[in-house]
């Protein structure tokens, strides 16, 4: 939400990297609408949907517009003021490290600066085309 614009999107390649210092990795489509935005500004949020997240995954995984992405739940802020999903189970507030190319994707090395966790709920996964509740 800095210089380069709000922007959300479903990311099905997330991964731990290292626990010193604590990172994760993040492959995005160069042909997103988030990518500019994203790599732009450095910074986002990953957020671990729940298994009633469904209809919002949807929404940031389509062409819908970023205002109506955002519309559809509640959001709040930590270190970074990337979007933090209010009720997603764990939510990873990032500084990009790095970025590598890679195809039709760049891979985003991210730092992360700040947590916040739920501890009920079932995470929501995307496997063979469909959503399941893990």
């Amino acid at each position: 939400m800095d210089q380069g614009g709000r922007a959300g999107f479903a990311a099905t390649a997330v991964c731990s990297v290292s626990d010193t210092p604590p990172s994760l990795l993040v492959c995005i489509n160069r042909n997103s609408s988030a990518y500019q935005p994203v790599t732009t500004n450095r910074v986002l949020c990953v957020n671990v949907t729940s298994d009633q997240h469904r209809t919002l995954s949807q929404l940031f995984g389509g062409k819908t517009p970023v205002d109506e992405r955002f519309a559809a739940a509640s959001w709040s802020m930590l270190e970074t003021k990337s979007p933090v999903l209010e009720g997603a189970l764990e939510s990873f507030d990032c500084r990009i490290r790095d970025i590598f190319v890679s195809g039709s994707h760049d891979i985003l090395v991210c730092d992360v600066v700040a947590l916040k966790e739920r501890s009920e709920g079932a995470s929501l996964i995307y496997f063979n085309r469909a959503y399941h509740a893990l």
